[in-house]
């Protein structure tokens, strides 16, 4: 059981009062995702956001978060897994919403050389900046020995399906290949708007902050190729494994902490449901069982076992609050409740990213056959 020090509770804490500012903006994001001048107008809101974002950039390229003395530089999955359950406990769709660094600073962090860290780092800095991050493609979802998108005289051509912020982002990562191997895959830095990119907004039914897109490359040039300066087998495909044990931990925190705003939302509406209790201890654990698989990514020991396990059973757990809840609010819950309907709806858009269950259950199976688990 992981037992958190005063830093981390001081972390929690602090994430638990920020989360406030993103429950108050949950159903106007869930209303209209794209329009959100108005929330990063305001100050309230702009704070929070620069928090959640300075939270997620290496150390060296922005002002640490600072909490009760302590600096927080977001170079640690435990404390980021920390702060993002809090913080999804407010509304994971809003937080999903922020713009930042996102899943394209951990690959960028990863595996850019110091220019190509400072230019994407230093676009971000002005708080109004989404990224993306574009591996999934139509017929190969994010199976990256798979891909299709092809990579040739510094252009890309393709197509990438369910690209978060892939019709409003400025600058991202664009995953392709340049040959048949494994080695072949490359992760190339791009910068829109561009003629050769073509971005189309999908509807969504949950986690609509997100703000899913379908982006057709037609000759795309790249900024540059993340990993020049490292060897061949620490370039792109490594560094997409690296990103997705870290996305499957993340996505974990935020299902659990979904989880525990709709526990809440019971707990001051009917306090005497019955199962409070049992609901409670699940949620608990599952709490646990992520903050476990992030600080085993921090330590080096994770393989991807420990995050799949934890994406697996915190998506479990948040589908399964959601309909706990809306039982034992009655039958019209969820008329009567519009968060507990849009967190419902969340909960079970966290089953589609990075892959559903049965994929998360393949992938534990094969790890524990193999005697990887690590």
């Amino acid at each position: 059981m992981i037992e958190l020090d005063a830093r981390l509770r001081a972390l929690r804490a602090a994430s638990a009062a920020t989360a406030a500012g993103l429950r108050s903006i949950a159903l106007p994001i869930d209303a209209a995702p794209y329009e959100m001048d108005a929330h990063l107008d305001d100050p309230v809101i702009a704070d929070v956001f620069d928090c959640i974002r300075r939270s997620s950039t290496p150390r060296g390229y922005c002002d640490p978060v600072e909490v009760d003395g302590y600096a927080f530089h977001g170079d640690s999955v435990l404390e980021q897994v920390v702060g993002i359950t809090e913080l999804a406990r407010g509304d994971a769709a809003s937080l999903l919403a922020c713009p930042g660094p996102a899943l394209a600073g951990i690959v960028v962090g990863l595996m850019g050389d110091d220019a190509q860290k400072e230019m994407f780092f230093s676009r971000v800095a002005d708080g109004r900046t989404w990224t993306f991050f574009a591996m999934t493609e139509p017929a190969h979802g994010s199976d990256a020995a798979a891909m299709e998108t092809a990579l040739s005289d510094g252009r890309l051509t393709g197509v990438k399906r369910y690209i978060g912020n892939g019709s409003r982002g400025s600058i991202g990562v664009v995953f392709g290949r340049t040959g048949p191997s494994p080695f072949s895959i490359r992760a190339a830095l791009v910068e829109v708007p561009s003629p050769e990119w073509k971005a189309e907004s999908l509807d969504m039914i949950g986690l609509r902050g997100a703000c899913l897109a379908e982006v057709r490359l037609d000759g795309m040039p790249v900024l540059g190729l993340l990993g020049e300066h490292l060897p061949t087998a620490r370039r792109g495909l490594w560094g997409a494994i690296k990103t997705f044990h870290n996305m499957r931990i993340q996505i974990a925190a935020m299902a659990s902490g979904t989880a525990l705003a709709v526990l809440d939302l019971v707990t001051e509406h009917r306090p005497d449901a019955p199962g409070v209790p049992e609901v409670t201890a699940r949620l608990l654990a599952c709490q646990d069982l992520v903050l476990t698989a992030a600080a085993a990514l921090d330590a080096g020991t994770e393989r991807g076992f420990a995050s799949s396990v934890a994406k697996l059973t915190a998506t479990r757990e948040a589908v399964a609050t959601a309909r706990w809840a809306a039982r034992s609010l009655g039958p019209a819950a969820l008329l009567h409740h519009p968060l507990l309907e849009k967190w419902t709806r969340d909960a079970a858009g966290f089953e589609f990213m990075d892959g559903t269950s049965n994929i998360q259950r393949l992938h534990i199976a094969r790890t524990h056959l193999s005697g990887a688990r690590g």
